[in-house]
C-alpha cells in the first residue's frame, strides 16, 4: 500500500487521475491532494471518503510515496525536485522533463520496461504522442515504421477544463447568435471551428506541440531515422483527440495484416466495419481506456504504404490512464517503496 499525492488534483487530469486509481483499483493507503492557493480548501471525493485539497508547497512530500504531477509544467519544474528530494518517485504528466536525459518518457504497452532506469522521475508523453503510438508501435515491431505523415485532430480537452467549458460557451453564443466573448484558451473562437494552431509556433513553422510528436516519437521508439511530420488542429470536440495517419513501412503489409496485428495489440481495439459505417468516433471512444483504430486501408500511392484513423480519450489514455498505468508497473516492480502503513 502506497501513500499517493495527486499534483493538480482539482484539474481535468486531476479529476481522472482519481477516479482511474479508483476503478483499476491501485493500493492507495492514503492520498494527500495537492493544489494551487486558488483550490485549496475545496473537498473531493476518494473511495467514498471526503479528501480536502491542500495547498502544494514544498514541504508537501514528507511520507508520500508515488506523485502523480499534472499541474503544469512551470509548476512540475519547481516543485519536482522537491518530491525526489523528500524520497518519493513521480510520474509527471507535464512537458517539463520528457526530453531529458535519464527520465524514462514510457507508454506502458510500447516501452513499459523502460521504468527501470528511473531516477526519481518518469514521464508521460505529450496526449497526441500516446494515441499515435497505441497504434503505431505495434506496425513498427512487424514491419518498421520509415516515415509518418500524421494530422490530428484534438479536444477542447486538451486544454483542461477551462478550454471546454470555453468551447461549450461559445457554442451556445453561436447558437443564440449572440456575440462570444475573447477567446482564451485558444487562438481564436473554438466553436463550429477548425484551428490549425495548438501551442506556440516555432521558428521552423511547426508548433511546439507538432514537434514534440516528433522528438517523443524518436524518444520512445528508440529510432531517430523515422522520418515524421506533424500538423495539430484543434477542432470542436469536448474530449477525445482523433489522428489521420499515413505511414510508409520498410517492411510490406496488406490491410489485413494490419488489421491483425492492431487486434492483437494491447490497448487497442479495432472498430473497422465498412459495411455497417463502423468506425472510432471521438463520441464513443470519450471515458474508453482503449485506443480505437479504423478506415486501415493500404496507401497505392507508395509501395509499402498504410492510413489509418486513431481515436483515444485525451484524458484518460492520453493522461490520466497512461500515469496510472506507469505506477502500476512501478508497484508490480518494485520499484516504489511503500512508506505507507495500509
Amino acid at each position: 500500500m502506497y501513500s499517493v499525492a495527486i499534483m493538480g488534483a482539482t484539474g481535468a487530469v486531476g479529476a481522472d487521475l482519481l477516479r482511474t486509481l479508483e476503478r483499476r483499483n491501485f493500493p492507495v493507503a492514503s492520498i494527500k491532494l495537492l493544489a494551487s492557493e486558488r483550490s485549496a480548501g475545496k473537498t473531493l471525493n476518494f473511495r467514498g471518503q471526503t479528501h480536502t485539497v491542500e495547498l502544494l508547497t514544498h514541504d508537501s512530500f514528507e511520507g508520500v510515496d508515488l506523485v502523480l504531477a499534472s499541474a503544469g509544467g512551470s509548476i512540475s519544474t519547481e516543485f519536482v525536485p522537491s518530491a525526489v528530494k523528500a524520497g518519493a518517485v513521480v510520474v509527471d504528466n507535464t512537458s517539463a522533463f520528457r526530453m531529458d536525459e535519464g527520465v524514462p518518457l514510457v507508454v506502458p504497452e510500447v516501452n513499459g520496461d523502460a521504468v527501470a532506469g528511473h531516477k526519481g522521475i518518469i514521464a508521460n508523453p505529450n496526449c497526441s504522442t500516446i494515441i499515435m503510438l497505441m497504434a503505431l508501435a505495434p506496425i513498427h515491431r512487424a514491419a518498421g515504421l520509415k516515415r509518418v505523415v500524421v494530422s490530428t485532430y484534438q479536444a477542447a480537452s486538451g486544454a483542461g477544463q477551462a478550454g471546454m467549458e470555453e468551447l461549450l460557451e461559445h457554442s451556445r453564443h453561436v447558437l443564440d447568435g449572440t456575440p462570444a466573448p475573447a477567446a482564451e484558451k485558444f487562438a481564436h473562437s473554438l466553436a463550429f471551428n477548425c484551428i490549425p494552431h495548438v501551442d506556440v509556433f516555432l521558428d521552423n513553422g511547426y508548433s511546439r506541440e507538432e514537434m514534440k510528436m516528433v522528438h517523443e516519437t524518436h524518444k520512445i521508439l528508440g529510432d531517430d531515422s523515422i522520418g515524421i511530420t506533424v500538423t495539430t488542429v484543434r477542432v470542436p470536440v469536448i474530449r477525445c483527440h482523433s489522428e489521420s495517419i499515413n505511414i510508409e513501412t520498410h517492411r510490406k503489409l496488406s490491410a489485413d495484416e494490419a488489421r491483425a496485428i492492431l487486434a492483437g495489440a494491447a490497448g487497442v481495439e479495432v472498430v473497422d466495419d465498412l459495411a455497417r459505417n463502423m468506425y472510432p468516433l471521438a463520441t464513443r471512444a470519450a471515458h474508453e481506456e482503449a485506443t480505437f483504430v479504423g478506415r486501415i486501408r493500404e496507401d497505392d500511392t507508395i509501395a509499402n504504404g498504410l492510413n489509418l484513423w486513431v481515436v483515444g480519450d485525451q484524458l484518460l489514455k492520453g493522461a490520466a490512464l497512461n500515469t496510472v498505468q506507469i505506477a502500476e508497473i512501478l508497484a508490480e516492480r518494485g520499484l516504489l517503496a511503500a512508506k505507507a502503513k495500509a
